[in-house]
């Protein structure tokens, strides 16, 4: 169990039978009454964000979850498959619970799972990942502007604004937080 202490942002809770992860948390102490704790929620199973009140020193569930190292194989069709390293079973999951952090693994890459209940819930991927530029178009010589940008496509798909010095086969480093370049690798 856990008390509105230890709320932070990224905790893992378990309310009402579902798993939920906090966003934000703020203690809050108004003239009179007793302190209570202001927090926005997001559903792990739906993705909806709620907001919920707890007084404090209230106690929640723990979320069963656990990470799992896993390897991502291939992609077949709009499922993505996975490998468990100790049982080497294959696992299927939809691109829709995969999310957005589908465009940053490469096959043959070992990454983070987290699961709830044995069941897959989402992908953790590292703070930033080195892809290869697959297509952009050539840099002008001469278009030099400061900060200027150009469209490059990712081996994986992913579509990520570089500096126009950036040509199609450079390995580039980018930051699966915000999907922005970072520097060349």
């Amino acid at each position: 169990m856990y008390s509105t202490t230890d709320f932070r942002r990224g905790l893992k809770i378990e309310l009402d039978g579902k798993p939920y992860e906090i966003i934000e948390s703020e203690h809050y102490k108004p003239g009179k009454g007793g302190a209570i704790v202001r927090t926005r929620l997001r559903n792990m199973l739906t993705g909806r964000v709620e907001d919920k009140t707890f007084r404090s020193g209230e106690k929640v569930g723990r979320a069963d979850m656990a990470t799992q190292e896993m390897q991502y194989l291939y992609r077949d069709g709009q499922d993505y498959v996975f490998m468990d390293l100790e049982s080497y079973e294959q696992v299927h999951v939809s691109s829709d619970k995969v999310g957005e952090n589908g465009g940053y693994i490469k096959e043959g890459d070992k990454v983070q799972v987290l699961l709830y209940n044995g069941e897959f819930m989402e992908l953790q991927v590292p703070a930033a990942v080195i892809l290869l530029v697959a297509e952009t178009d050539p840099g002008v010589q001469g278009d030099r502007v400061s900060g200027a940008t150009k469209p490059a496509k990712m081996e994986t798909g992913l579509s990520v604004n570089v500096p126009l010095f950036v040509n199609a086969g450079d390995s580039i480093k980018v930051d699966t937080r915000s999907g922005a370049y970072i520097s060349r690798a």
